[in-house]
Protein backbone atom coordinates (compact mmCIF):
# COMPACT_ATOMS: atom_id res chain seq x y z
CA UNK A 1 0.00 0.00 0.00
CA UNK A 2 1.25 3.46 -0.50
CA UNK A 3 1.75 6.33 1.57
CA UNK A 4 -1.03 7.80 -0.45
CA UNK A 5 -3.63 5.43 0.02
CA UNK A 6 -2.71 5.10 3.75
CA UNK A 7 -3.01 8.36 3.78
CA UNK A 8 -6.48 8.78 2.23
CA UNK A 9 -7.70 5.62 3.97
CA UNK A 10 -6.77 7.37 7.34
CA UNK A 11 -8.62 10.52 6.43
CA UNK A 12 -11.99 8.81 5.41
CA UNK A 13 -11.10 7.29 8.94
CA UNK A 14 -11.04 10.18 10.58
CA UNK A 15 -13.72 11.79 8.65
CA UNK A 16 -16.36 8.93 9.18
CA UNK A 17 -15.59 8.73 13.17
CA UNK A 18 -15.82 12.31 13.25
CA UNK A 19 -19.35 11.92 11.46
CA UNK A 20 -20.22 8.46 13.77
CA UNK A 21 -19.23 10.00 17.03
CA UNK A 22 -22.27 11.94 17.71
CA UNK A 23 -24.26 9.36 16.67
CA UNK A 24 -22.36 6.37 19.23
CA UNK A 25 -22.32 9.07 21.88
CA UNK A 26 -26.38 9.86 21.16
CA UNK A 27 -27.25 6.24 21.14
CA UNK A 28 -25.32 5.53 24.54
CA UNK A 29 -26.78 8.04 26.20
CA UNK A 30 -30.43 6.76 25.11
CA UNK A 31 -29.87 3.72 26.86
CA UNK A 32 -28.12 4.51 29.99
CA UNK A 33 -32.09 6.57 30.29
CA UNK A 34 -34.00 3.85 29.56
CA UNK A 35 -32.10 1.70 31.95
CA UNK A 36 -32.21 5.10 34.39
CA UNK A 37 -36.07 4.80 33.81
CA UNK A 38 -36.09 0.90 34.38
CA UNK A 39 -34.59 1.87 37.83
CA UNK A 40 -36.84 3.93 38.65
CA UNK A 41 -40.04 2.42 37.45
CA UNK A 42 -38.73 -0.75 39.39
CA UNK A 43 -38.10 1.38 42.61
CA UNK A 44 -41.35 2.73 42.43
CA UNK A 45 -43.20 -0.29 42.14
CA UNK A 46 -41.14 -1.39 45.25
CA UNK A 47 -42.10 1.25 46.87
CA UNK A 48 -46.21 1.29 45.99
CA UNK A 49 -46.00 -2.69 47.48
CA UNK A 50 -44.16 -1.59 50.55
CA UNK A 51 -46.66 1.22 51.30
CA UNK A 52 -49.63 -1.06 50.46
CA UNK A 53 -47.94 -3.60 52.91
CA UNK A 54 -47.88 -1.59 55.50
CA UNK A 55 -50.89 -0.36 55.21
CA UNK A 56 -52.75 -3.56 54.80
CA UNK A 57 -50.82 -5.30 57.34
CA UNK A 58 -51.49 -2.04 60.10
CA UNK A 59 -55.27 -2.27 59.29
CA UNK A 60 -55.53 -5.88 59.09
CA UNK A 61 -53.68 -6.23 62.53
CA UNK A 62 -55.75 -3.13 64.12
CA UNK A 63 -59.19 -4.63 62.56
CA UNK A 64 -58.32 -8.53 64.36
CA UNK A 65 -57.63 -6.81 67.43
CA UNK A 66 -61.36 -4.83 67.13
CA UNK A 67 -62.71 -7.94 66.71
CA UNK A 68 -61.08 -9.70 69.75
CA UNK A 69 -61.42 -6.87 72.27
CA UNK A 70 -65.50 -6.60 71.03
CA UNK A 71 -65.76 -10.31 71.61
CA UNK A 72 -64.30 -10.10 75.04
CA UNK A 73 -66.65 -7.08 75.90
CA UNK A 74 -69.47 -8.65 74.33
CA UNK A 75 -68.92 -11.97 76.77
CA UNK A 76 -68.01 -10.04 79.83
CA UNK A 77 -71.61 -7.88 79.09
CA UNK A 78 -69.94 -4.54 78.71
CA UNK A 79 -70.21 -3.89 74.51
CA UNK A 80 -71.46 -0.76 74.15
CA UNK A 81 -72.16 1.95 70.97
CA UNK A 82 -68.95 3.40 71.60
CA UNK A 83 -67.35 -0.38 70.76
CA UNK A 84 -69.45 -1.19 67.93
CA UNK A 85 -68.54 2.20 65.50
CA UNK A 86 -65.32 1.97 66.63
CA UNK A 87 -65.17 -1.71 64.99
CA UNK A 88 -67.12 -0.50 62.23
CA UNK A 89 -64.44 1.92 61.50
CA UNK A 90 -61.67 -0.62 61.51
CA UNK A 91 -63.55 -2.56 59.64
CA UNK A 92 -63.93 0.18 56.84
CA UNK A 93 -60.25 1.21 57.27
CA UNK A 94 -59.25 -2.58 56.75
CA UNK A 95 -61.62 -2.89 53.54
CA UNK A 96 -60.53 0.11 52.10
CA UNK A 97 -56.52 -1.20 52.48
CA UNK A 98 -57.07 -4.00 51.49
CA UNK A 99 -59.42 -2.90 48.13
CA UNK A 100 -56.20 -0.88 47.18
CA UNK A 101 -53.73 -3.35 47.53
CA UNK A 102 -55.48 -5.43 45.22
CA UNK A 103 -55.16 -3.21 43.00
CA UNK A 104 -51.12 -3.43 43.62
CA UNK A 105 -49.53 -6.49 45.42
CA UNK A 106 -49.16 -10.01 43.66
CA UNK A 107 -51.18 -12.68 43.70
CA UNK A 108 -48.82 -14.84 46.68
CA UNK A 109 -49.42 -12.03 48.92
CA UNK A 110 -53.16 -11.41 47.88
CA UNK A 111 -53.74 -15.14 48.22
CA UNK A 112 -52.59 -15.06 51.94
CA UNK A 113 -54.57 -11.84 52.73
CA UNK A 114 -57.94 -13.64 50.82
CA UNK A 115 -57.54 -16.84 53.72
CA UNK A 116 -57.03 -14.07 56.52
CA UNK A 117 -59.83 -12.06 55.16
CA UNK A 118 -62.65 -15.27 55.20
CA UNK A 119 -61.83 -15.40 58.89
CA UNK A 120 -62.17 -11.92 59.58
CA UNK A 121 -64.66 -11.15 57.67
CA UNK A 122 -66.76 -14.40 59.39
CA UNK A 123 -66.24 -13.89 62.76
CA UNK A 124 -67.22 -9.98 62.28
CA UNK A 125 -70.45 -11.12 60.15
CA UNK A 126 -71.42 -13.54 63.53
CA UNK A 127 -70.16 -10.93 66.06
CA UNK A 128 -73.09 -8.54 64.38
CA UNK A 129 -75.29 -11.57 64.59
CA UNK A 130 -74.91 -12.38 68.31
CA UNK A 131 -74.72 -8.69 69.01
CA UNK A 132 -78.74 -8.31 67.46
CA UNK A 133 -79.67 -11.43 69.08
CA UNK A 134 -79.92 -13.69 66.00
CA UNK A 135 -77.49 -15.94 66.14
CA UNK A 136 -77.10 -19.13 64.29
CA UNK A 137 -76.71 -22.49 66.13
CA UNK A 138 -73.49 -22.56 68.61
CA UNK A 139 -72.61 -19.02 67.75
CA UNK A 140 -71.65 -17.24 70.97
CA UNK A 141 -68.67 -14.12 71.94
CA UNK A 142 -66.49 -17.64 73.74
CA UNK A 143 -67.04 -19.34 70.09
CA UNK A 144 -66.26 -16.92 67.64
CA UNK A 145 -62.82 -15.66 70.24
CA UNK A 146 -61.53 -19.24 69.19
CA UNK A 147 -62.69 -19.16 65.77
CA UNK A 148 -60.93 -15.43 65.59
CA UNK A 149 -57.65 -17.27 67.10
CA UNK A 150 -57.64 -19.64 63.64
CA UNK A 151 -56.85 -15.65 62.40
CA UNK A 152 -53.19 -15.82 64.29
CA UNK A 153 -51.16 -17.90 62.07
CA UNK A 154 -52.85 -16.38 58.97
CA UNK A 155 -51.46 -12.99 60.12
CA UNK A 156 -48.18 -14.49 59.75
CA UNK A 157 -48.41 -16.28 57.08
CA UNK A 158 -49.31 -13.00 55.65
CA UNK A 159 -46.79 -10.73 56.66
CA UNK A 160 -44.12 -13.51 55.61
CA UNK A 161 -45.29 -13.42 52.39
CA UNK A 162 -45.03 -10.07 52.29
CA UNK A 163 -41.44 -9.19 53.95
CA UNK A 164 -40.50 -12.10 51.48
CA UNK A 165 -41.92 -10.18 48.51
CA UNK A 166 -40.05 -7.20 50.25
CA UNK A 167 -36.58 -9.37 50.32
CA UNK A 168 -36.51 -8.56 54.09
CA UNK A 169 -34.62 -11.39 55.30
CA UNK A 170 -36.85 -14.69 56.80
CA UNK A 171 -37.01 -15.36 60.55
CA UNK A 172 -36.24 -18.75 61.95
CA UNK A 173 -38.96 -20.89 63.14
CA UNK A 174 -37.39 -20.44 66.37
CA UNK A 175 -38.22 -17.11 66.41
CA UNK A 176 -42.17 -17.27 65.05
CA UNK A 177 -43.05 -19.87 67.40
Amino acid sequence: MSAATAAMITAVVGVLGTLFAPVVTSRVAKRQRAEERRVEERRRHFEERRTAYTSMNRATRHFHTLLKDALHRMRDGVYTDEDRAGLEEGRRDYRDSYAEAQMIVPDAVLAASRRLNVILAGVDAALKRVDRGLPRDGETAERLLLELGAADPELTAMHHVMRQDLGAPGRSAAEDA
